[in-house]
């Protein structure tokens, strides 16, 4: 721990680059020699400079901004609904046992069933390919914002409610002021959750019923035996994902100052 705190900053981002480099170098040595451990082989893995000539060609053709752009819209899509709508019934439930005993019931039954499982569904629903993918994201991130929404107002403070009632807080003001602000970091936390499993649930969607996107790229580059697309689609989703928990994060920081302050310290 003293070791970590005397360590400052550019000897820190330096140690980082060092441990990503030692993998990516053995990730070379494996493939180059074919390396075989048993239980996996590295004899099909393409090398990182196959891979980065790779990534320089799809930088360079149109294919990237048209499937960047597909599957950032059905994730921003799907995620955008799915926060609003589970914001709100995470408050209905975390306010309300009457919405806790309406909602939650079909919630729980409904929460286990993975996203590949509402997949044939979906396409029986929606006329199109594109609203059955949308809604994949959708039911990847809806139930992690629920239950975070649900936990962070649930477990807000009785004291701070009562105290704004007996100054003679309306609802609503108690809301916005003392409910909201108390369950803000809760609900940051499913919202970052979802996300993530919004983009896992948009690549196993675009993978099976899509016809562009990162995912269908990923997918048609090992249906056509190219192994070093394979890395190339998987590192973009990654750089994407991360980019939007990152997002998410600096949003949060933002809407929340004093959780700032308490992370300081």
């Amino acid at each position: 721990m003293a070791f970590q705190l005397a360590m400052n900053r550019p000897l820190r981002w330096l140690v980082r680059g060092c441990s990503i480099a030692a993998w990516v170098a053995l990730w070379q040595l494996a493939s180059m020699l074919h390396m075989n451990l048993g239980i996996a082989t590295f004899r099909n893995v393409p090398p990182p400079t196959e891979v980065v000539q790779s990534a320089i060609l799809l930088a360079s053709s149109p294919k990237l901004l048209a499937h960047v752009t597909s599957s950032l819209w059905r994730v921003f899509a799907g995620y955008g609904v799915a926060a609003v709508i589970g914001i709100a019934i995470g408050f209905a439930i975390g306010r309300s046992r009457l919405a806790g005993d309406l909602l939650l019931p079909p919630l729980e039954l409904l929460r286990p069933i993975p996203a590949v499982a509402w997949i044939p569904l979906s396409i029986l629903i929606f006329p199109s390919s594109e609203l059955s993918m949308i809604f994949i994201t959708f039911i990847g991130a809806l139930f992690p914002i629920i239950l975070n929404t649900v936990h962070g107002v649930a477990n807000i403070d009785r004291r701070l409610v009562a105290s704004a009632r007996s100054l003679g807080g309306r609802p609503a003001p108690i809301l916005w002021g003392v409910i909201l602000p108390g369950a803000a970091p809760s609900i940051v936390t499913g919202l970052a959750i979802g996300m993530g499993t919004s983009w896992f649930c948009l690549v196993t969607a675009e993978m099976i019923s899509g016809q562009f996107g990162i995912g269908y790229y990923t997918w048609e580059a090992y249906t056509l035996q190219n192994y070093a697309d394979i890395i190339v689609g998987m590192l973009v989703i990654g750089l994407l994902g991360m980019g939007s928990s990152w997002l998410l994060t600096a949003l949060g920081q933002y809407l929340m100052p004093w959780r700032r302050a308490e992370l300081a310290r």
